[in-house]
């Protein structure tokens, strides 16, 4: 049986949360045992603490979904 176009965007609004989840507990978990994260920066690849990585995305403006 095919999904409907609601029950498609409740998945994928599940999948997005889960996600952001994922990522905060992985940032959280690198500050906790003072390791880096490696992660694309536009068309870079590089090493940043997860202190920075936070720095970073509470500068970057948010746009309403």
């Amino acid at each position: 049986m095919a999904m409907s176009e609601a029950e498609v965007d409740e998945m994928q609004r599940k999948i997005d949360e889960g996600i952001h989840l994922a990522q905060e507990r992985l940032i959280e978990r690198a500050r906790h045992n003072h390791t880096t994260l490696v992660v694309a920066q536009g068309d870079r690849i590089v090493e940043v603490t997860a202190d920075e990585l936070i720095s970073q995305q509470k500068n970057r403006i948010r746009l309403p979904q």
